[in-house]
């Protein structure tokens, strides 16, 4: 297994309310697949695994990044705004899924549910776009953190 990964992420949800069981849901499976395997180099000397806290700060993503040891390496903060459409489309879409699952039949689960990795998608490409220079990730990875930076977009 590479060095180069998150070994644990822990959202800090300090402003975030509470949430549906379906979002709940995606942030354990993306948590628990992101840390099974990811690709994550922070840009500079730095030897992970590393422990990421993952939050917002003025509106921007607030990436901590630490040692095993929890000792602090560096801190990357990134600007959402780019993100505010696609973030905006994939909520919409999203609880067009979690609705149509529970009565729609299968083809328009499906459709739905094509125009919402299409999305995450797009958000994923984004993210990497922005994180360059700054962490290298993989595009798994990229799928990962993006669904937890919707889910630390979520305020009412």
């Amino acid at each position: 297994m590479s060095k180069q990964r998150i070994a644990q992420i822990v959202l800090d949800e300090r402003t975030v309310i509470r949430r549906s069981a379906d979002i709940e849901h995606e942030r354990r499976v993306a948590i628990f697949d992101l840390l099974e395997e990811n690709s994550f180099q922070p840009n500079g000397d730095f030897t992970g695994p590393y422990n990421v806290v993952m939050g917002m700060e003025e509106n921007r993503l607030a990436l901590d990044i630490r040692d095993l040891e929890d000792a602090h390496l560096t801190r990357v903060l990134m600007p959402l705004t780019p993100f505010r459409r696609i973030i905006r489309d994939y909520f919409t879409v999203c609880e067009s899924y979690f609705q149509a699952i529970k009565s729609a039949t299968p083809s328009k689960i499906e459709a739905i549910d094509m125009g919402r990795r299409g999305l995450h998608n797009d958000g994923s490409d984004l993210l990497r776009e922005r994180l360059d220079g700054k962490i290298t990730v993989d595009n798994e990875t990229a799928r990962r953190l993006f669904t937890l930076v919707c889910i630390l977009q979520i305020r009412n």
